[in-house]
């Protein structure tokens, strides 16, 4: 089913659109929880409660691109699963890709300080596409999606090693680029 008519069965409150969204959208969300959280049961729940913000969700928004809204509801309630769960223990996976992360990205409060959150993300988005593709796809699969090096090297039939050094590279440009346009690290 389109994502059009998706859309419109779930305005029209029809519970027939959350089924048509399990079966487009569920194994990709599954994926993306369990990319963050390493955990069936979680993964699982994360996407159960993915449904009713998306139920919750429509009306009132009425989302451009479903799949982009979906797997961001999918990806706010698997951190939030995971830093409840995992805080304290610091799960690898995902700490590790925000760990990278954070060494060009500002922290919270020099961002409130420089400029809002969603400024931020408009600056990042232009970055992202000034990138080639294969760039910006590892850079989504690593820091979006979660996916492991291991995983995204198997994707793209690249060794672990280059996958590092472009995300390496890609974060440097992003940090140089951030700084230019005024954004403190």
């Amino acid at each position: 089913m389109e994502d059009k008519r998706i859309i419109e069965l779930l305005w029209q409150r029809d519970e027939s659109g959350l089924e048509a969204t399990r079966q487009k959208y569920g194994r990709l969300c599954y994926s993306v929880a369990y990319n963050i959280l390493g955990d069936s049961r979680d993964s699982e729940e994360a996407v159960n409660d993915t449904y009713l913000g998306v139920w919750d969700s429509i009306p009132p928004h009425r989302p451009d691109v479903l799949s982009s809204f979906i797997m961001r509801i999918t990806r706010n309630i698997s951190l939030k699963i995971w830093r409840y769960k995992y805080a304290e223990k610091r799960a690898c996976n995902i700490s590790a890709s925000l760990d990278e992360l954070g060494e060009c990205i500002p922290n919270a409060e020099s961002v409130e300080n420089a400029l809002e959150a969603k400024e931020l993300s408009v600056y990042i988005d232009r970055f992202l596409r000034e990138l080639k593709e294969s760039d910006r796809i590892v850079f989504l699969r690593r820091y979006w999606f979660c996916d492991s090096i291991a995983d995204i090297a198997k994707r793209f039939g690249a060794s672990e090693g280059k996958i590092k050094m472009q995300l390496c590279r890609t974060r440097q440009r992003l940090q140089k680029y951030l700084s230019e346009e005024g954004i403190s690290i």
